[in-house]
This record gives structure tokens, sequence and C-alpha cells, in this order.
């Protein structure tokens, strides 16, 4: 029996879905997922494996023209994934802007030209009308003659199954890059720090939660509960006050949010702490970055 194996890449514009796509074709939540555009920091690998095929999904940050150093760090993960893609899945939705980060999109162009395989993703399918999607498939269709395009609703798991046999059908044949049964190349305290980081993006508005970043300082696994200490960074005292709220409520709530989601990841009792601390400036600031894993060269 032949094996086929491979790196699925997932790029595309901010906010158009390719978080969701990821969890969706994984069948695990490994991104984190909000209404807020730059939600995704890293470059994240989901594992898919089955008896004859692995699929090694790598989902990255929205390509957008960076105003900070960290941004410049996304863009960097986003640029990555179209030099090691077997299979480069390009995400927009219908009402995305075509020629947002038209640069970006031109590199795409070039790689399928090249022959690298192309699936043109039209996400979120479920908010638009018949007539609209037509005019879409045949828009994207003369952009990049060379992809093959799939509309899909990755929020209703429409679509997604015929996406995932393509995509195992268009892998090259080799053998598996990681264990199999090895889940994605990131760490426990890896995930907690997103979870945390994605309750702050659904409780805060305006700037707070781009001037966040989350570190976890013990995770402790005991037989019967896992003991988390993690501290939450920001730029300003201001900012500090923000995030603790009055006599500590808001602060409490995301901790409560946040450790029932760490709960179902790990299948397992969390006491979890948080603190919040200043690290001024922390996003342009190239030591801090790499000390917070934005590896910079």
């Amino acid at each position: 029996m032949e094996h086929r194996s491979g790196f699925v890449n997932i790029v595309g514009n901010p906010n158009v879905g390719k978080s969701t796509l990821m969890n969706a074709l994984v069948g695990e939540r490994l991104s984190i997922i909000t209404s807020k555009a730059q939600t995704t920091r890293h470059r994240i690998l989901g594992i898919v494996n089955g008896e004859d095929f692995q699929m090694v999904y790598s989902d990255t940050p929205g390509v957008l023209a960076p105003n900070y150093r960290l941004q410049e760090k996304m863009l960097e993960f986003s640029r990555s994934a179209l030099v090691d893609a077997d299979v480069l899945l390009y995400v927009t939705e219908v009402q995305d802007n075509p020629e947002r980060n038209a640069d970006f999109l031109e590199k795409v162009k070039r790689m399928a030209a090249a022959g690298t395989k192309v699936f043109l993703i039209i996400n979120k399918i479920d908010l638009t009308t018949q007539e609209t999607l037509e005019n879409l498939v045949h828009f994207w269709q003369n952009q990049l003659p060379e992809a093959t395009v799939f509309p899909i609703s990755a929020q209703e798991r429409f679509g997604v199954a015929q996406l995932f046999d393509a995509i195992r059908e268009a892998l090259p044949e080799g053998p598996a890059f990681f264990p199999k049964d090895q889940l994605t190349d990131k760490s426990e305290r890896f995930f907690v720090n997103e979870i945390i980081r994605e309750k702050i993006l659904q409780n805060y508005d305006k700037e707070i939660p781009y001037s966040v970043e989350v570190e976890v300082e013990s995770f402790i696994e005991e037989d019967d509960i896992i003991r988390i200490s993690a501290v939450i960074y920001c730029e300003r005292e201001s900012q500090k006050g923000i995030i603790i709220g009055k006599a500590g409520t808001a602060l409490k709530r995301v901790g409560s949010q946040a450790r029932k989601d760490i709960e179902e990841f790990f299948q397992k009792k969390v006491f979890l702490q948080l603190f919040v601390k200043v690290d001024r400036d922390w996003r342009s600031n190239t030591n801090r970055l790499r000390h917070y894993g934005y590896d910079l060269s």
C-alpha cells in the first residue's frame, strides 16, 4: 500500500476563516477562533494521520502590512508557508477584497504556475447568494487558472469532507514526517497560552487584545488535577487596570472561561492562577519577542 504525506499550508487575508478551516480539517480545536482579525500569531501545525497517509496542516497569521515588529514576524510566518507547501490552501471569503495584499496573491499565482498544488477556498458561502457565489468562482478561476476552486463553509462544515478527500489525493507519495500518534508540534503550555489569549480577545475591545502576550510560568500535572500559573503581559499600566477590572472582576471572568476550556482541552480538572504585569512596548522589542517565542532572524 502506497503511503502519502505532505505539508498542507493555509494562507490568506485576516479574518477569512483560516483557523476555523484548520480545526475542521484536523478535527481538533488547535487554533483559536474569534471574530477579530489577527487572532493567529504563530504558525501552528495540526497533524492528521491515517493508515496510508499523513497530512501536516499549518495555520498561519493573516497577511497584512506590518506596523510593528510582532506583525513583521507574523508576516514572515505567512510567507514561510509558501516555501514548503506540498498543497497550498489560499483562503478567501465571500466578502473579502481580492485586491487586498495583491503582492502576496501574486506569489501564490507564481507557485501555482510552477506546479505547486493550489486549492482556492471560498469560505463562508452560507452568507451569500448562489448568483454571487457563481460570480466569485468565475472570478477566482480567472485569477488562478491552475488552482482548484472549492466553495465551502468551514463554520457549517459544508464542503469540508470533499476538500479533505481532495487534499489527501493531492499529497505526494512518501513516509510520515512525524510519529503517527502526534497531533501537533506545539507544547501543552502553548495551547494554555492560546486559550487564555482567546478569552482576552473575546472580553476586551480596541487595542487591549493586540497589546497582550501570555506566558505560562508553571504547569504541574498531578494525578487528578493540572495546576497552572500564567502571566498576562500588557504594554501600559493603564491597560493593566483595564484587564484586571474593578475589584478584579474582569480578570476573574477571563480566568473562569479559560479554565473551562483548558479542562475540556486536557480532559482533566484544572486550577488556574492568572497575574497581570507590564512589559512596556514588548511588541516592538526584538529581545522580548524572541523571549515570547517569536524567533526573529
